[in-house]
């Protein structure tokens, strides 16, 4: 980390400056215009403003007041040192922020800032920002409509206001979107914006937690050409503790006016405390500083909020992202990275927090396939050493069946096989006495009738006569019976 060393040497200098300026800064810092829960507010029945773009719509006094129930207290969301916001809705259904400006702000020379930023706003779009919808601008009244974000400031939930606890990967996903953010107006917008406003307050978030930078009210346009080179001299505007040293010092104002502010608000995101800790010992009061004397004595740990898990993969790129923060938020622009090369940084931090948590879900799921084997291994061996339970394996019912059809199918041949003999001992039976019948009939008595007519009228009804000569009697004669016979 290349800053440190005049890290150290602007930090006693820093602590001082920052002591004594706090309170006169504190009038000239932004409003918090942070959102939560609110009445839906009267729909305007102007059908012309369902067809205007967004950022052009211009509103009249008479529509904001329907959409707000006449600015009604259950229609406020947030109030702030410089204006009030409201709830409201369209009439295509459209949820809007209706910010109002006090008058006591704006009649100290305001209505100048305010056109800078209507006519900026409406010249950007994008994911991360808050959209422009239209304004009001009239006698003594400045009032901008915007995009309504539901699910209040990062500010509220690192508080825990809201009930939500934010885990590291949403913190992650928060820091990046508010990198893509100021990266887009630094590079990408016609001409180099600077926010002059970051803060964590500022940091809408939706429902699904994508961050929105708000509150463009202390925004200004940076030079063109090489804007990380080129400062504007202007008048100090900001929030204590957010401030860059450089533009306290000198006011010329430059992009990495807003990366110093990054870096102060990366800080407060994984650590949970805010910028200025008034309440706390004297050598805790400046987070930037106590976060870095952390640091160089090796005790990180100290710094992470509490209410983030303290797995292997946070404590796996807690050192890189903290120095990040203090690379962001060195003394003199010189030393800090501009937004395209601090976003590029967190997404490896990213890549390599989600690469950690992917080894560790898989070591996990092996461990519990292992765990299950070795159950598996201690119920067999418990069964094997079981006599009354050995028969319930499945190995053995298998061989036990396959016995009992072997003694079956064996009982069955045996059974075949007798019935066999019996059948044929029972043939070879009525073989003989036909053949015995056969030698009475040819024998003639003496009284000139056969043996084995006189044996068949002795046997009655059993053994008919006429079944001598059938067919079935003759196929068992021999051929000499048969030549007898005829």
């Amino acid at each position: 980390m290349s800053c440190l060393p005049g890290f150290l040497r602007w930090s006693r200098e820093h602590k001082r400056r920052v002591a004594n300026d706090f309170s006169a800064n504190s009038e000239r810092t932004s409003s918090d215009t942070s959102t939560g829960q609110g009445q839906h507010g009267a729909s305007s029945s102007n059908p012309s403003l369902e067809h205007k773009p967004l950022g052009s719509m211009i509103f009249t006094m008479a529509e904001l007041r329907r959409m707000t129930a006449n600015f009604s207290a259950a229609s406020k969301i947030g109030q702030g040192g410089c204006a009030t916001v409201y709830r409201g809705k369209l009439p295509d259904g459209r949820i809007i922020a209706i910010k109002r400006t006090k008058k006591e702000i704006f009649a100290n020379g305001i209505s100048k800032e305010f056109e800078n930023e209507v006519e900026k706003l409406s010249a950007v779009e994008h994911l991360n920002l808050v959209k422009l919808i239209g304004h009001l601008e009239a006698d003594n009244e400045r009032i901008l409509v915007t995009e309504f974000v539901p699910n209040g400031n990062l500010r509220q939930h690192l508080d825990g206001d809201l009930g939500v606890t934010l885990d590291m990967s949403k913190r992650l996903d928060i820091a990046i979107d508010v990198a893509h953010a100021l990266a887009y107006l630094h590079f990408y917008a016609d001409n180099p914006i600077i926010h002059r406003d970051v803060k964590s307050s500022n940091i809408l978030l939706s429902e699904t937690f994508r961050a929105k930078v708000a509150d463009f009210g202390f925004s200004r346009m940076g030079p063109a050409g090489d804007a990380s080179a080129s400062c504007v001299l202007t008048q100090l505007k900001g929030t204590a503790g957010y401030l860059d040293p450089e533009y306290l010092k000198t006011n010329m104002l430059n992009v990495k006016s807003d990366v110093y502010s990054f870096g102060i608000l990366l800080i407060e995101l994984f650590s949970g405390r805010r910028p200025l800790e008034l309440n706390r010992p004297s050598d805790e009061r400046i987070t930037l500083l106590w976060a870095f004397r952390c640091l160089t004595a090796g005790n990180l740990t100290a710094v992470l909020d509490p209410n983030i898990e303290k797995t292997p993969a946070v404590m796996g790129i807690l050192e890189r992202l903290f120095e990040l923060a203090f690379s962001c938020s060195a003394p003199t622009r010189n030393d800090r990275p501009n937004m395209k090369k601090a976003q590029a940084a967190l997404w490896n931090i990213r890549k390599a927090y989600q690469a950690k948590i992917d080894h560790q879900r898989e070591k996990l799921e092996d461990e519990k396939d292992e765990n299950s084997v070795a159950r598996v291994k201690t119920k067999a061996n418990v069964d094997l050493a079981s006599p009354r339970t050995r028969s319930s394996r499945p190995s053995d019912n298998i061989e036990s069946a396959r016995a009992t059809r072997l003694n079956r199918r064996s009982e069955q041949e045996h059974s075949g096989k007798a019935s066999s003999n019996h059948g044929a001992e029972n043939q070879e039976g009525v073989r003989s006495r036909r053949q015995s019948e056969s030698k009475n009939i040819r024998q003639p008595s003496e009284d000139g009738r056969s043996e084995g007519t006189a044996a068949t009228e002795g046997l009655g009804s059993n053994y008919p006569a006429e079944n001598l000569d059938s067919p079935a009697d003759q196929n068992l004669d021999s051929p000499r019976t048969a030549t007898v016979i005829h």
